[in-house]
């Protein structure tokens, strides 16, 4: 895998934008994983992936998080991508805004 954060994740040109673009581009369920993160995960981009990949591999896992896993983990990596390329917090700045 790329150095997520100069960008070799995958090349996403939204990497870039302003965080404000970045919010407003989230799809409803992207804003549902950083709810998750931050209310079941404590925070943690890797808890959430865990649970994920648990659920791939049928071991326990914490949440039904979706049956589109795949676009989940993708989702995720790409949010992460952004916090660390930008240095900050997508959970945090998406409550600012409700």
């Amino acid at each position: 895998m790329g150095d997520v954060a100069s960008g070799e994740a995958g090349g996403d040109p939204d990497l870039d934008v302003p965080v404000e673009v970045f919010i407003a581009r989230l799809e409803p369920y992207e804003r549902v994983l950083l709810d998750l993160k931050d209310q079941l995960y404590e925070g943690s981009w890797e808890r959430i992936v865990g649970d994920l990949r648990a659920r791939v591999d049928h071991k326990p896992y914490i949440y039904k998080l979706s049956q589109t896993i795949a676009r989940d983990l993708a989702a995720i990596e790409r949010m992460r991508a952004y916090e660390l390329r930008q240095q900050v917090d997508l959970s945090a700045l998406v409550r600012k805004q409700a």
